[in-house]
């Protein structure tokens, strides 16, 4: 009897003990995030449930089992919410924000931003400059430019500057234009316009040639705008974005003799990014950075090139130095007129012979393109400059994986030129955002081809086969936009633009945001998609992106936002 019931006893033992045996054979890790939809991004788009995160990286994915094997003290429940890599913005500027700055872009009328030129002339005193970045006639209730007049009632005795979202145009009042010496009779410059109002005055509308008025602000000092990159820079994680191009950096703080200018200005340079970063780079998006070409001899007297730095800071491409203008002034240029203004193609910056100068010098010293180039006569340029370079050049710089690109793409070039790119494997860094942030513009300047094809991506990416990577141009930031406009090719309006020629599906959208923008900068093996061996650089939506509607898209916000396993930004 006694032997009878041993068996039971002994088998309640074991089960009771069990647990403890299961904890002891479970590996360790540091995070784990379980029940949600993992979009990998994979080779195969997989869709997962389970990531397991150790020491910074992607230990594991998989299923509801693989979480059983592991242990971690920090588990979080995604509660059935979609999981996703990192956003990576290809073209994004940071910007300072100066003592002399108001926040227009945040005006949504003009009487608004009248109301912020008295409040900083009151602050400031008269006669000190006025200045602020973002603002774009279709935020504004009147849906029109602002012009001197506009800013001359609310800030007659401060010189005013205000640069127009995208950085392609500004509107002065008529002190600022009066101390640049710019009045009726003041010429067009040779690479931009000034506009006339009916009677034949300036109208504080200048493109493309801000500098002309810009040149007399007294440069802010880099401690008073540091932290606003800092404050910018953070920012980006509440919208997913946990790698970025700069692409307005500079080397032009390097030693005078090694690279750098005397009294450089307080932008965001390669040599202060690595100092915030050394500071505060755990907390911050990883970033490369574009470096604006500044002469043959001085891009060697620097010394390094692209791919130089390390996985928070590093360098990318010569770039964007603008082979044209854009649409925000627009100046774009084009091989075709302008609708409706006979004659006007736009202006291109660089003769052919300027243009081979510096992609030929940068080429040698071992770097990336990565240029400017928005209307389609542009691209032919520039297309047929990196040509010509690539096949002078010997190619061994990354073992002849050059992943030159071109920026914007906006109008799209003759098939030949597209055929070309293929051949030589030149590459495109896109903002979709461009048609919804700019469907007026559009409108008005394009006529229905042009309009059709305008940012073109499936074209392109699928008849031709070219790379394409997403980012914004801060126009807006937000990915979420950028996606929206990927797939339903919808400007603010409702109005789809060639959705049937250019859209592309959603699982290629995603991938345009995240495995793709890395591959531009070599880091294709260390980030973009949630595999093993990756950084754990992860956004958590509250939505299915695949499968909400797009308007759900657009309107998203994101949830988490994870830094190589490290929380950093939580929308609760």
């Amino acid at each position: 009897m006694r032997h009878g019931k041993s068996g039971p006893l002994l088998a309640a033992a074991l089960f009771l003990v069990s647990p403890a045996l299961l904890e002891a054979r479970q590996l360790p890790a540091d995070l784990i995030l379980y029940n949600g939809k993992v979009l990998t991004v994979d080779a195969h788009d997989s869709v997962r449930s389970v990531v397991i995160v150790r020491n910074g990286r992607i230990l594991a994915v998989g299923d509801s089992a693989l979480r059983r094997k592991y242990k971690a003290p920090r588990q979080i429940d995604l509660g059935g919410r979609t999981l996703l890599p990192g956003f990576t913005d290809t073209h994004l500027h940071p910007t300072e924000v100066s003592p002399r700055d108001i926040d227009v872009a945040a005006a949504r009328s003009i009487a608004e931003v009248q109301s912020m030129l008295r409040a900083k002339a009151a602050q400031l005193g008269p006669g000190e400059w006025i200045t602020g970045e973002g603002w774009q006639e279709s935020n504004l209730a009147e849906k029109r430019n602002l012009s001197s007049a506009d800013l001359d009632s609310a800030a007659p005795d401060n010189p005013v500057i205000l640069v127009r979202a995208g950085g392609h145009s500004s509107v002065s009042n008529s002190r600022a234009l009066e101390l640049a010496g710019i009045d009726r009779n003041t010429p067009d410059p040779a690479t931009g316009i000034i506009e006339h109002d009916s009677a034949g005055e300036p109208n504080g509308i200048i493109r493309e040639r801000s500098d002309l008025v810009s040149k007399l602000v007294p440069p802010a000092k880099w401690d008073e705008v540091r932290q606003s990159y800092v404050d910018g820079l953070r920012k980006l994680l509440e919208l997913g974005i946990t790698s970025l191009f700069d692409a307005s950096g500079t080397i032009d703080d390097e030693p005078v003799g090694r690279g750098g200018i005397a009294n450089p200005p307080p932008n965001l340079t390669f040599r202060r990014a690595r100092e915030i970063y050394a500071r505060e780079g755990a907390t911050l998006p990883r970033i490369t950075m574009y470096i604006s070409y500044p002469g043959q001899e001085r891009l060697k007297a620097f010394g390094h090139h692209t791919g130089y730095g390390d996985e928070r800071v590093r360098l990318g491409p010569i770039g964007e130095n603008a082979v044209d203008g854009g649409f925000t002034g627009p100046t774009a240029w084009l091989l075709a007129d302008y609708k409706g203004q006979a004659g006007f193609r736009g202006k291109g910056r660089y003769t052919d012979e300027e243009l081979q100068a510096m992609v030929d010098g940068a080429s040698v010293l071992g770097w990336q393109m990565g240029l400017h180039c928005i209307g389609d006569a542009a691209i032919v340029q520039t297309i047929a400059a990196y040509d010509k370079a690539l096949h002078r050049t010997d190619g061994k710089e990354h073992d002849g994986d050059r992943r030159w690109f071109t920026d914007h793409f906006t109008i799209m070039p003759p098939a030949s030129t597209m055929e070309l790119m293929r051949q030589d494997r030149i590459m495109i860094a896109q903002q979709p955002n461009f048609l919804y942030n700019l469907e007026d513009r559009y409108r008005a300047n394009l006529d229905d081809r042009r309009l059709e094809h305008n940012n073109p991506l499936a074209t392109p990416t699928k008849r031709f086969g070219l790379f394409m990577a997403f980012g914004s141009d801060n126009l807006p930031i937000n990915p979420m936009v950028g996606l929206y406009v990927a797939i339903t090719r919808k400007g603010p309006s409702g109005t789809a633009f060639g959705a049937a020629s250019e859209a592309v599906s959603r699982t290629e959208a995603i991938r345009m945001y995240t495995a793709n923008g890395p591959y531009l900068s070599w880091e294709e093996h260390q980030k973009g998609t949630i595999e093993p061996g990756k950084f754990a650089d992860m956004v958590v939506l509250p939505f299915d992106p695949l499968t909400a509607a797009p308007e759900t898209m657009l309107n998203g916000k994101v949830d988490m936002t994870f830094l190589a396993g490290k929380l950093v930004y939580s929308r609760q």
